[in-house]
């Protein structure tokens, strides 16, 4: 049974369905060549391997996890972005409109903050992390957010974080020009807390959480082998060494990994 009362099974199925198919050429099977597009680092991955105790195998397909992994966050910004877009009373802007807002918050009846101020607007920024942003990037988004309140004396702005250092919903203290700057209207809130603030339901974040591995898998599956890469790295550095020549088989797969690197440096050309 769905027992989330805030967004229907439907939309959260779309929502997880389009945030899988963000990933795109990400899923793309890994062969050599793509492999080593950006040129490996064999010293790197003969360090790894020896330092973590792994296999040659297990070695690879960490490699190729990390590759993967570096664009991967982007996706998940999609993710905790759009999913708004579902929830009652909540507006997702088109990218780099209506301010550049990624999600905008209007209640009719009044939004209580913690302070006990109300507001009927609040406009978001998100970041994925606590520590995405550098000090400038903190001053310059905190502008904004001063810039909106001269705007509309009816609002608040919103730094939530979807992963913060503590569930929170507190007044943004940063340091602007050299200026420590804050405003009981513009607040640093994690993202169970805004859950909490638009839903209704103090749990709405554990919910979600709740029930999206199940979904996510149901996704995959149905996709069958569409988002099932097949990654060949493996085989084709075994095949190499292989025909290497070496006999112990750790080494010329650790041949077959200088060659990607090195295979033209003196002495490996051979």
């Amino acid at each position: 049974m769905w027992n989330l009362s805030f967004i229907s099974e439907s939309d959260f199925t779309a929502h997880v369905r389009a945030t899988i198919e963000k990933y795109g050429d990400k899923l793309e099977s890994f062969d050599l060549d793509r492999f080593n597009k950006n040129i490996v680092d064999p010293i790197k991955l003969i360090f790894d391997k020896t330092v973590y105790r792994t296999s040659w195998e297990e070695t690879i397909g960490n490699e190729i996890f990390r590759q993967r992994d570096k664009s991967n966050n982007n996706d998940i910004g999609y993710f905790h972005q759009k999913i708004f877009k579902y929830i009652k009373n909540c507006h997702v802007p088109e990218n780099g409109t209506e301010g550049g807002w990624d999600v905008i918050y209007k209640n009719p009846n009044g939004i209580q903050l913690p302070d006990g101020s109300i507001v009927h607007t609040v406009y978001v920024e998100m970041k994925n992390k606590h520590n995405t942003m550098n000090s400038a990037s903190a001053g310059k988004t905190f502008i904004k957010m001063q810039s909106q309140l001269l705007k509309d004396d009816d609002c608040a702005c919103f730094l939530v974080e979807a992963i913060a250092k503590t569930s929170q919903n507190i007044k943004w203290e940063t340091t602007v020009d050299g200026t420590k700057v804050s405003h009981k209207l513009i607040r640093r809130v994690s993202l169970d807390q805004f859950y909490a603030l638009v839903t209704g339901r103090a749990d709405a974040f554990y919910q979600i959480c709740m029930v999206l591995p199940e979904v996510i898998k149901s996704v995959v599956d149905n996709a069958g082998e569409q988002l099932v890469p097949h990654d060949i790295v493996f085989e084709q550095l075994n095949a190499m060494a292989c025909k290497s020549g070496i006999e112990k088989r750790d080494v010329a797969i650790a041949m077959a990994i200088y060659m990607l690197g090195f295979g033209s440096y003196t002495g490996f050309s051979k």
